[in-house]
C-alpha cells in the first residue's frame, strides 16, 4: 500500500450512529463528490480509505477533505458529540482490502465505472459497493462484477456534507437486503434516503435536468435573463437554489453529459440546448472554471 495521506478525526464507532454505517469505507476517486462522501462518512464514524491515481491527485483529495470538515466545525454542522473516524488517501486499490463497503465516485463515464469496479472487486471480492452514478444504469455497470448482487446505487448530492438527500437505486439484481442495508446507512449520516427502480435519470436528475433545460431554453429565446429565471423558481416556488445557478454548481459538462444520456433513453424532449453546448466547447463550465451562466 502507498499511502499518500492520512489524517485522524477522533474514536470511531463509539455510538449507535456508527453501528449503522459500515465501520470500514472505500471511496473510490477523490474529486468533489468523492471528497464530500468521505466526509459524510467520516463524520459518521468510519474510518475512511479515499482512492486517488497519483501523488498529486491524493494530495488535493486531502486537501478538499479536510477544508470541507474544517468548514463543518466552523458553522457548527459536525453536530456537536456526533463521533468522528479516520480518512486517508492512497494510490494503491489494494487498500480497500478489508472495507466492508466501497463508494464508486469517479466521472460519468460507463467504461471508466467498470474499470474501477473490476479493480474493486478483485481487491474486496465480498465487499457491498455503492455507485454514486447520477443518471447511469445500475444494471450496465453491475456487468463489470462476478456478483451483481452486491452493487446498489448510492447517488449523493452537491455538496455531500450539507445535503440532505440520497437516492438508492435498486438493480434489478440487486439484493433486497443490500438495499435496507444502504438505506440504513444514509440514515446513519443523517440523511433521508429515497428507493427508485433502475430507470434514465432515476428520480433526481431526470426532474432536475428537464427544469434545467427548459430554463436554457428559456434564455435562449430571450424569455428572462439567468438571474431572473432562477428568481421565479427559487421565490414563485421554493427552490433553494435556481436552475441555472445549480447547472453552474453541479458543471455544464456534467449536465451536458445526463441530458445526452437522457436523449439517447428518453427521446428529443432531453435534447441539449445550444446555449448548453456552446458554453461547454466554449470551456465555460461553471463555478469550477470561473464562468458559465454566470461569473463566479
Amino acid at each position: 500500500m502507498t499511502a499518500e495521506t492520512s489524517s485522524t478525526l477522533g474514536t470511531p464507532g463509539t455510538s449507535s450512529t456508527a453501528d449503522v454505517v459500515p465501520r470500514t469505507v472505500g471511496v473510490y476517486g477523490g474529486g468533489r463528490m468523492g471528497a464530500g462522501i468521505a466526509h459524510a462518512f467520516a463524520l459518521a464514524g468510519a474510518a475512511v480509505t479515499v482512492i486517488e491515481t497519483d501523488a498529486s491527485s491524493a494530495r488535493a483529495a486531502r486537501e478538499r477533505i479536510e477544508a470541507s470538515l474544517a468548514k463543518a466545525a466552523a458553522k457548527g454542522a459536525s453536530r456537536g458529540a456526533r463521533p468522528t473516524g479516520t480518512f486517508e488517501v492512497v494510490t494503491d486499490a489494494a487498500a480497500l482490502a478489508g472495507c466492508a463497503l466501497v463508494v464508486e465516485a469517479v466521472p460519468e463515464l460507463v467504461d471508466l465505472k467498470h474499470d474501477v469496479l473490476r479493480r474493486v472487486a478483485a481487491v474486496v471480492p465480498d465487499a457491498m459497493i455503492g455507485s454514486n452514478t447520477s443518471s447511469l444504469s445500475i444494471d450496465v455497470l453491475a456487468e463489470a462484477l462476478p456478483d451483481p448482487s452486491r452493487l446498489v446505487g448510492l447517488h449523493f448530492f452537491n455538496p455531500v456534507p450539507v445535503s440532505d438527500l440520497v437516492e438508492v437505486v435498486v438493480g434489478r439484481r440487486t439484493a433486497p437486503a443490500l438495499v435496507e442495508s444502504a438505506r440504513g446507512w444514509v440514515a446513519g449520516l443523517g440523511k433521508t434516503a429515497i428507493t427508485v427502480r433502475d430507470s434514465p435519470g432515476f428520480a433526481s436528475s431526470r426532474l432536475g435536468v428537464a427544469i434545467a433545460l427548459e430554463a436554457m431554453r428559456m434564455l435562449e429565446e430571450g424569455v428572462a435573463d439567468a438571474a431572473d429565471i432562477d428568481t421565479a423558481m427559487t421565490l414563485g416556488y421554493r427552490h433553494p437554489v435556481g436552475p441555472l445557478r445549480t447547472t453552474d454548481i453541479v458543471g455544464l459538462d456534467v449536465r451536458l453529459n445526463i441530458a445526452e444520456h437522457l436523449e439517447r433513453e428518453l427521446g428529443p424532449r432531453f435534447a441539449p440546448p445550444r446555449v448548453l453546448r456552446d458554453k461547454v466547447a466554449a470551456g465555460e463550465l461553471g463555478r469550477k472554471t470561473g464562468k458559465g451562466f454566470y461569473t463566479w
